[in-house]
């Protein structure tokens, strides 16, 4: 993101204010965040990021070197809310590094265990906090503020240091019609007279120019919907948008459908949400797989997970026909109550016209049909949250390059010196020193983990090799060696790069340079070594290749002794 090449440090030893990133700059996901004092250390959330191009794996997570190397410091991970962009890294997490106790609020609190229970010998400190809780340690007190955002029990952090509060918003809107409690505005007005020394906050709709629309507001419209629906209902939505459940639940209700629950991750929401009390509606509404079929169409709703084409979701399935329990029917009505996530918007289409050529009826969110409302706030909401901190510094965080940009740029509008607007990468170290010292001489190790659908950590020399298999192809050349002397010209194998036998000029001149390229080795080199072998080929014939292709395939020299 940045030009700047500063060196990495793999300890601090002073008493210094530290802030950074080790995900969630540059990118949307993988949200991990640091403050440190002398030895101490606060985590602030551990999310993942789910990989735009797949490659076999299914979640990228923030490197936890620095962590690992300093984990005697780290007196806790606190939790802002229970998206997976801010807990789903935490098994990974709790795998490689020491983490004495995690604090988090409410619903993020049963998320989190349920998370950890499909992982063995993990069992974490699990401290739940509230609104009005408070931790002490010998560098840093930290507090919370209520927020508003598309998950109950989300909470911005207020961690208060010799130098003043670090606050982080964690993510967050300004909805002044709430479901379930509003922001908690003086709380917010007294960290500013008390004095923010830094504000982190989101900046994922910095670019969005209107104030997003109450969830409350969004409920209406879905009863209206509901109301004008005479066949069945399949709807959609993110499962941890508990919020949106309810109201989807009270629609059915008022209409007098039954609510049945498709989608292993909206099962286990809708469970721990009727726990908590988040979810709630008259004895019977919610019915089971073996009850709905007895039911006509014009009574059912059916909440079901795949707001974003995932392909092995309940709606995915039931658009491919390959739902075991659900088959579509003439005059059903398919809501999707969610928008794209960046990169989904093609699996989302996908699913939408399959859905269509089986007959079914598609409301989609937009402009005329408001099905949904984003949980970020957006340009006037972050210059509120400016405007009732009063920061000193300002350092923006949770977004793409563009928005960080534009969110420094809302800063510089409400009164913020650009002097003091920090847009960092990840690894790069925010520092605070007595006397007004502010600087960024440093960075900690950060980078990416690749993780498949085993758990297991994936090399990113592994991830390399298959993207260049995707994009170019694999040529292998096989040299017939007696004694390491070449026996006879190589033979060539083509996987994903050409059809040989429409290339056959091609095909000689690689099989003619690897060859040359054999032979130059053998009469040249006093020592036979084959992984040196190996590099000479592997390179000299990348470049040949792309020369006359303008194609990078891998190269695979693999030398056989024959009789």
């Amino acid at each position: 993101m940045n030009s700047r090449q500063l060196p990495i440090v793999e300890h601090f030893n002073d008493k210094n204010i530290k802030i950074f990133a080790l995900g969630g700059l540059d990118e949307i996901g993988k949200n991990m965040y640091v403050v440190e004092c002398d030895d101490e250390l606060i985590i602030i959330d551990s999310g993942i990021m789910f990989p735009g191009d797949n490659f076999g794996i299914d979640y990228v997570i923030p490197d936890y070197t620095y962590l690992k190397d300093n984990e005697e410091k780290i007196v806790g991970l606190f939790i802002t809310h229970g998206h997976e962009d801010h807990i789903g890294g935490i098994p990974y997490l709790l795998k490689k590094v020491n983490i004495p106790k995690i604090y988090a609020c409410g619903l993020a609190v049963s998320l989190i265990r349920n998370k950890l229970s499909e992982f063995r010998g993990l069992n974490p400190d699990i401290v739940e906090y509230t609104n009005n809780s408070v931790f002490k340690f010998k560098n840093f007190e930290v507090t919370f503020f209520k927020t508003n955002h598309s998950i109950p029990d989300s909470s911005g952090i207020a961690i208060k240091t010799y130098l003043g509060y670090i606050l982080h918003t964690g993510d967050f809107k300004f909805d002044f019609t709430p479901l379930s409690g509003h922001t908690d505005y003086a709380k917010l007005t007294k960290f500013s007279e008390a004095g923010v020394l830094c504000l982190l906050a989101d900046s994922t709709n910095a670019l969005v120019t209107k104030f997003a629309t109450s969830e409350k507001k969004i409920g209406e419209i879905i009863k209206s919907i509901f109301a004008q629906i005479k066949g069945r209902i399949i709807i959609s939505t993110f499962a941890s948008n508990v919020h949106r459940v309810q109201q989807i639940v009270e629609a059915s209700v008022q209409e007098g459908r039954k609510v049945i629950v498709f989608g292993r991750s909206m099962e286990k929401a809708v469970s721990f949400s009727q726990k908590l009390k988040y979810i709630t509606a008259p004895a019977g509404t919610f019915i089971t797989a073996k009850e709905f079929p007895h039911l006509p169409p014009d009574k059912i709703t059916i909440l079901s997970t795949g707001s974003q084409g995932e392909p092995l979701a309940a709606l995915s399935r039931i658009a491919d026909g390959s739902h075991k329990q659900i088959k579509l029917l003439p005059g059903d009505t398919i809501v999707f109550s969610s928008s794209p996530i960046p990169g989904n918007q093609e699996h989302i289409n996908r699913t939408i016209n399959k859905l269509y050529r089986a007959g079914a009826n598609v409301i989609v969110n937009s402009p005329l049909t408001d099905t949904h409302t984003s949980g970020h706030a957006s340009e006037t909401e972050l210059k509120i949250m400016l405007s009732l901190v009063k920061p000193e510094h300002f350092f923006p965080i949770h977004g793409e390059y563009a928005m960080l940009r534009r969110h420094g740029q809302l800063a510089v509008d409400t009164g913020v010196d650009p002097k003091k607007i920090h847009i960092l990468d990840n690894g790069e170290v925010l520092t605070f020193a007595p006397g007004n010292k502010v600087f960024i001489k440093n960075s900690v190790k950060s980078g990416v983990i690749y993780i498949d659908e085993n758990n297991f950590d994936v090399d990113n020399l592994v991830i390399k090799e298959r993207k260049i298999l995707s994009d170019d192809g694999m040529v292998a050349v096989v040299f017939p060696t007696q004694a390491n002397k070449l026996a006879k010209t190589p033979t060539l194998i083509s996987r994903g790069f050409i059809y040989m036998k429409d290339s056959e000029n091609l095909v000689d001149a690689i099989q003619n340079k690897a060859k040359a390229l054999y032979d130059e080795y053998y009469s040249q080199t006093k020592k036979f070594i084959l992984t040196q072998l190996n590099n000479v080929i592997t390179n000299a014939l990348a470049d040949f290749i792309y020369e006359r292709t303008e194609r990078k395939p891998m190269i695979v020299p693999i030398v056989m002794n024959v009789q």
